[in-house]
């Protein structure tokens, strides 16, 4: 692990004590790692933390909707959908008369696989997409939680994206950007691999 102004932490492998994490999808709980890191985050993070290893995937329910599997589906974002939500952003800050941000980085939205070429946001529209030699069915769009306002290289944090978003992909009291998949067989994903979509005749979400 590393972070700005923070020494490089690496961590051994996890052989603590179990403690609950008071979820109910982790009803065993989570093992303890070596104390070591538990000081690091604490310092990084400016309040008491300790970093726990779940040892067992299938300790981790995922529903039905997502794949019903072990493994959770990997997350899909557009780079042409983000060049949209950049220019919302940056109309917004005109708009406020407030200087312009940087354009975001993709980082933020932390996709498993990162496309371009396609229409913006057409992604929603997508039922499957077949990428290089994998078939995925596409599970559900991503509802964004308020980690995407820290800005990953700088860990600062603001209102974007999540205040652009409530203004222009709001719908069921949430903001959405990007695509979870579920695959449907094994192969490996390279970089530049072609990327075909596939949909079916449903309503455009929003």
């Amino acid at each position: 692990m590393s972070a700005k102004g923070m020494g490089e932490l690496k961590v051994p492998p996890a052989t603590g004590d179990w403690i609950p994490m008071g979820s109910s999808a982790l009803p065993r709980g989570a093992v303890l790692a070596h104390a070591d890191a538990h000081e690091w985050f604490t310092r990084l993070l400016g309040k008491p933390a300790r970093l726990v290893r779940l040892d067992d995937p299938g300790d981790r329910a995922i529903t039905g909707e997502q794949g019903g599997l072990w493994d959770g589906p990997l997350l899909l974002v557009s780079r042409s959908s983000l060049r949209r939500l950049d220019d919302w952003i940056a109309e917004g800050a005109m708009e406020r008369q407030e200087h312009p941000l940087d354009p975001l980085d993709i980082a933020r939205f932390r996709p498993n696989a990162v496309i371009d070429g396609a229409e913006p946001f057409a992604e929603d529209a997508w039922t499957s997409v077949r990428i290089g030699e994998i078939d995925f069915r596409v599970s559900e769009l991503c509802d964004r939680c308020v980690a995407t306002v820290w800005d990953p290289a700088t860990q600062e944090r603001g209102a974007e994206p999540l205040r652009t978003l409530a203004r222009h992909r709001r719908w069921d009291g949430k903001t959405w950007f990007g695509i979870r998949l579920v695959p449907r067989n094994l192969g490996e994903l390279r970089v530049g691999d072609e990327v075909r979509p596939g949909w079916t005749a449903r309503e455009r979400p929003g």
